[in-house]
């Protein structure tokens, strides 16, 4: 799952959900999970025991934090740490702290494109870290990044946790890297989050929780149509429903229509019909090895410099340079 997207314009909110539900098969975008009302719920996922993906990353950066720390202070000179889809930086601020404990010189750039989660992110590491220097920068990661490098010539350490990578298939992961690897420096580092591969029902349970958030999660894309583009969906006539293919390493998250409905959005002046279990595709969670992962990187003109595991080999933190 992915963190974080508000702010998308209303155009291009209006011109997703329309391609979208008039395709076949029906898709919609996982980045417009993130409202007031979807950040919320993912908080409440990341505490879920099933949601293993939080709590092991949050290990990682315990365990190894005094390596991880030195990895990213080079020399002498004040470097930036860019954290990409900040969130609430709950485990950033385990790197915040041992930096400031360090003595070592950055300042943190936390990009994201919900105006609300930079918000409560900077309160909170104002009121827990006074000492550490925020410079928030709200919009989408790359043009926002891009006038970064322009602005400020700094090293930098860029950081992209919470396996949100997963969120892409693996050539659209390819273009991802490869975009931050054309915004690096030799000097540059790229820390990055990949959920692994594991017990299949392991990661189903992850994404289908016994209470029930991840489908209220997964719902409130509906939810979020019926208020700001006026639809009439009724959220209980779909079920959310999650499928993962270990030889792929693909989990898919649905939400599939019980019985034949149709649907109006008066925003988009639009009527959409549904056959009884049709779907609407809505997210991917990719896993991955190190084969894997040093694949992508090789394609993106990157190469693996560190690994950091948990003790389950559930999830892995990777280190990768230009």
């Amino acid at each position: 799952m992915q963190q974080k997207t508000t702010l998308i314009s209303t155009s291009q909110f209006h011109k997703d959900v329309y391609k979208g539900l008039t395709d076949f098969p029906k898709h919609l975008s996982s980045k417009y999970f993130y409202d007031a009302k979807g950040d919320k719920l993912f908080q409440e996922i990341m505490d879920m025991p099933e949601y293993y993906l939080t709590n092991s990353e949050f290990k990682i950066l315990d365990k190894f934090k005094d390596e991880i720390c030195r990895a990213f202070f080079k020399d002498s000179k004040e470097f930036n740490l860019i954290e990409l889809g900040a969130g609430d930086g709950k485990k950033t601020k385990i790197l915040l702290r041992h930096l400031v404990a360090e003595g070592i010189p950055f300042q943190y750039v936390p990009i994201d494109i919900s105006e609300n989660a930079l918000i409560q992110l900077e309160d909170s590491i104002n009121n827990e870290l006074p000492s550490v220097r925020v410079a928030s920068l709200q919009g989408t990661y790359f043009e926002t990044l891009e006038n970064l490098c322009k602005m400020q010539h700094k090293r930098k350490v860029i950081m992209f946790l919470g396996s949100n990578i997963g969120n892409l298939l693996h050539p659209q992961a390819v273009e991802f890297l490869m975009s931050i690897q054309k915004l690096m420096t030799d000097d540059d580092l790229l820390f990055i989050g990949f959920d692994q591969k594991k017990d299949p029902q392991t990661i189903l349970n992850a994404y289908n929780d016994a209470a029930g958030i991840t489908e209220r999660f997964n719902k409130n894309l509906l939810a979020r149509i019926n208020s700001e583009l006026d639809a009439n969906f009724d959220l209980n006539k779909f079920l959310h429903w999650e499928v993962y293919d270990p030889a792929t390493g693909t989990a898919k998250s649905y939400l599939v229509a019980r019985e034949n409905q149709t649907v109006y959005i008066n925003g988009l002046d639009l009527t959409i019909t549904f056959d009884a279990w049709e779907t609407i595709h809505t997210e991917i969670s990719q896993k991955y090895d190190d084969n894997i992962v040093s694949w992508l990187a090789d394609k993106a003109g990157m190469q693996i410099s560190r690994i950091f595991s948990d003790e389950n080999k559930f999830y892995k933190n990777y280190i990768l340079k230009k």
